[in-house]
């Protein structure tokens, strides 16, 4: 076992070496004849196991980047470089690849597939400019593909849609056309249907070009075959294309003006040129009003040349991105991803969106106001880096030697440059306010964990170490949350699921060599209250020679979801009062207020769908902030516990795909686990059971689900919203956490 490990890490780098020996990153990346219209960045985003790392493996063969492909089963792909990803044959972080097809340079982001490390997917999607979603052929839209399809929705991201394991004996392409329509809601474009051979994928047909592609197997797919179809060979073939491509041509025209009145001035659906047909799709897919589709088997390499030709003619370049026109010609850079590197440190990378970045530079972060030295300026391949002296608009940079910068933050060259931009985008909108600033913030959307458990390091002298590997992580990895827990002095872990936080753990072994031990997981809770509750605080603390003195009149709401948490009573009694609180007055109830709701009363759990009222307050001259704000965060504590305080548990959406002779032994058991079935579908010999459970149900469900169905089934797990506990439920959870 040893040896074996020892010659596929020896195997991974040399493969490694050999893409800097024969294929220099370079080459993808020095011509400066490649204009900004010729480059793609993409992402391929997917359900876990639906072929994304695969497909990318492909892409890079193809491209002559590599001239030997990996799998994941073999833990030698270029793109999942991490030893955990090796080991358990998923993505767990993005990767950011360049290569060159057909003169066109792609900057490709291959995506983790787990909803555990959805953070990856969110940082990476706010700088594309299209994406590829991967479907697995023999399932169709899964559970995480709803996911990463909201997620692409926010971003406004043009898709093509890649259906992978045709060869598949239970794959179908109908159902998968059916259920992307479906479930996603999306006007679906197929421009490629399977040639199937006595039930084995054979080749595919361009519908648009009515060609005929088979792909040499002695070759690895390298050599493609294109046929024309001609009616008077093989008419059963020609008879369904020409039907595809006449209900293609007349999908396009309900969605294509331009297109539409071509066709009502030829009088006819036939005799459209294939251009015509590309342009179309083109202006339909940057629109978002449909979505091609394209088929294949990326492990047979069938179909991926065909993909990467779609990305060429129906995704938009850097060229269609406008809001980043406020910097002129300066530089505007995002950062959407943090690696740290055990020789060159943490490499920050870069969507630049205008302008250039040069090495060397200084560079001005807008979001945190602060002023940084880039000291290398890299392209990558996953885990490989080659320094250049400079990168060009519209393509992927590297940097190391940054301090401050942190995930989402927006980098220009000066605070001139900054302010310029902003004057310039308030000029075109002055109502868009909030849009600007929230534009020159940070681009990031947090999310809650769902899980927390302490972590100790295996002594004293340790200590320190974990805190910087921690630190390095959080960097890394946004939706990892650190903290110290005031009452036991430990270290809590907050993450996404039980997975999230076992990588974390080996990661710190492995990487950073700490023996680290996780207390037991515990559910991230949250607590609100029932009834509205008022209530008057007075506090008075003498300090020195100065009597600190304040009287607050507080109000809570039950079920508030409104954005702003603090709302002031103006009514005719209170307005004069509310009005005349000075702006560093109000600051200090904010705080106030914010301390407070961090820690409810139950189980010192966060406080949400709460609304604070304020209604009146008085101040002694001379009271410090400081005073003012514990006399907020008291009166709330007193109205948390006068207003029938509750626990909300977090509700998870779990998806089962099992054979069907075990569907009733897991319904059972889910009836056990407080579950809500949802809807029960078929797909193929399958049953997918869609159902809401509590997460502290789920604990160890994978074990669970193993032993019922003997390793036949799968599920999925995702965040679906908080949920009001009943008493019974809550005393339960209160007893495990607190033993009594």
């Amino acid at each position: 076992m040893l040896k074996h490990n020892f010659l596929k890490t020896s195997w991974c780098k040399l493969r490694t070496r050999y893409i800097h020996k024969n294929a220099s990153l370079s080459e993808a990346f020095k011509s400066k004849e490649c204009a900004t219209s010729k480059i793609r960045n993409i992402g391929i985003l997917a359900h876990i196991d639906a072929g994304k790392t695969t497909t990318t493996e492909r892409m890079l063969y193809y491209s002559g980047l590599i001239r030997n492909m990996g799998e994941v089963h073999h833990g030698n792909t270029v793109t999942d470089y991490m030893e955990q990803e090796r080991q358990r044959g998923i993505t767990i972080t993005s990767a950011a690849v360049t290569f060159k097809w057909k003169d066109y340079r792609f900057n490709l982001i291959d995506t983790p597939g787990h909803i555990d490390f959805t953070m990856e997917v969110e940082q990476t999607l706010q700088i594309l400019d299209g994406a590829i979603v991967v479907l697995d052929g023999s399932a169709g839209v899964e559970a995480q593909t709803l996911t990463v399809f909201r997620q692409a929705d926010r971003y406004n991201i043009p898709r093509i849609i890649y259906v992978n394991k045709m060869d598949r004996a239970d794959a179908d392409f109908n159902m998968s056309l059916q259920s992307i329509e479906s479930k996603l809601n999306v006007e679906t474009l197929p421009i490629q249907i399977p040639v199937e051979k006595a039930g084995v994928l054979e080749g595919i047909i361009d519908i648009i070009t009515m060609e005929k592609l088979i792909f040499d197997k002695k070759n690895q797919g390298m050599h493609l075959i294109k046929t024309k179809i001609a009616e008077s060979e093989d008419a059963r073939l020609w008879n369904i294309a020409s039907e595809q491509r006449r209900l293609l041509t007349d999908k396009l025209s309900g969605l294509d003006d331009k297109l539409a009145d071509i066709i009502i001035e030829q009088e006819s659906l036939d005799n459209i040129q294939p251009q015509m047909l590309v342009d179309s799709l083109r202006r339909i897919t940057i629109s978002r009003k449909g979505v091609p589709v394209t088929l294949g088997s990326s492990y047979k390499n069938i179909g991926v040349q065909p993909l990467m030709d779609s990305v060429i003619l129906y995704l938009p370049s850097p060229t269609n991105v406008y809001p980043y026109r406020c910097f002129e010609n300066n530089l505007a850079a995002r950062v959407f991803k943090i690696v740290h590197d055990k020789q060159r440190g943490p490499i920050t990378f870069f969507r630049i969106y205008s302008g250039n970045m040069k090495k060397g530079q200084k560079l001005y972060n807008i979001t945190r106001d602060q002023i940084e030295q880039c000291t290398r300026l890299y392209i990558a391949c996953a885990d490989d880096y080659e320094e250049v002296i400079e990168v060009s608009y519209g393509n992927i940079a590297a940097v190391s030697g940054l301090k401050s910068t942190i995930t989402g933050d927006l980098i220009t060259t000066s605070q001139s440059i900054a302010n310029h931009a902003k004057q310039i985008m308030l000029k075109e909108d002055p109502k868009q306010l909030d849009y600007v600033n929230n534009f020159f913030a940070s681009g990031v959307n947090l999310l809650d964990p769902v899980f927390f458990c302490s972590i100790e390091p295996p002594s004293l002298s340790a200590q320190s170490a974990l805190e910087t590997a921690l630190q390095e992580l959080q960097r890394e990895d946004p939706s990892l949350h650190v903290k110290n827990d005031p009452e036991t002095e430990q270290i809590v872990l907050g993450g996404m699921g039980e997975l999230h936080i076992d990588i974390i753990k080996q990661r710190i072994r492995t990487e950073y060599k700490i023996d680290v031990d996780l207390g037991p997981l515990q559910i991230a809770y949250k607590e609100t209250i029932q009834d509205a509750v008022k209530d008057t605080l007075s506090m008075e603390h003498k300090m020195g020679h100065t009597m600190h003195k304040v009287t607050i009149i507080l109000s809570l709401i039950p079920n508030y979801e409104g954005k702003e948490q603090l709302l002031l009573d103006k009514s005719p009694d209170n307005a004069s009062n509310i009005n005349s609180i000075h702006p560093r007055v109000m600051s200090a109830i904010k705080n106030g207020i914010k301390a407070a709701l961090l820690h409810g009363v139950k189980l010192s759990c966060p406080v949400i769908n709460v609304g604070i009222k304020l209604h009146w307050l008085e101040v002694a001259r001379g009271t410090s902030d400081t005073i003012i704000s514990a006399a907020t965060s008291q009166c709330i504590r007193k109205l948390l516990q006068d207003g029938n305080s509750m626990l909300l548990e977090p509700i998870m959406q779990l998806e089962i795909v099992t054979p069907e002779e075990y569907s009733s032994s897991i319904n059972s058991d889910l009836t056990r686990r407080r579950a809500i079935i949802q809807e029960i579908d078929i797909r193929g010999n399958n049953k997918v059971i869609r159902t809401l459970a509590p997460l502290s149900e789920l604990l160890g469900y994978s074990t669970t689900l193993r032993i019922i169905t003997s390793g036949n089934a799968t599920f999925s797990l995702e965040f679906n919203h908080y949920q009001l506990m009943s008493s019974i439920d809550e005393e339960q959870a209160i007893e495990k956490i607190k033993g009594f």
